[in-house]
């Protein structure tokens, strides 16, 4: 029982470090919650997606300031991307309506 327990607090401490956050619909905080992503590289990823329209995938995080492919390769368990709810672009999509 002792050793459930222990189990069981060591599942609560660790439990963020098992989510994985959607680089497309997570907010600055949920991105700075990463660790090695603070708030200048969490207001970055959100600049980029709303002027690009969002991330197809990781490795697009390669054009994002402050990102790098080594950078990428030890995020990339912790991130992730889902194109289907990648936000809109506000203006300049080429649509006309």
């Amino acid at each position: 029982m002792k050793r459930l327990a222990k189990i069981l607090a060591l599942m609560m401490l660790t439990g963020s470090a098992w989510a994985v956050v959607d680089i497309n619909t997570a907010t600055q905080s949920e991105l700075e919650s990463i660790k090695g992503l603070g708030p200048s590289k969490a207001k970055a990823i959100i600049a980029y997606r709303e002027k690009s329209g969002g991330f197809k995938t990781l490795d697009e995080l390669d054009n994002v300031k402050g990102f790098g492919k080594s950078t990428i390769a030890k995020l990339r368990g912790e991130l992730s991307v889902n194109a289907s709810k990648s936000p809109a672009k506000s203006e300049g999509t080429g649509i006309k309506k």
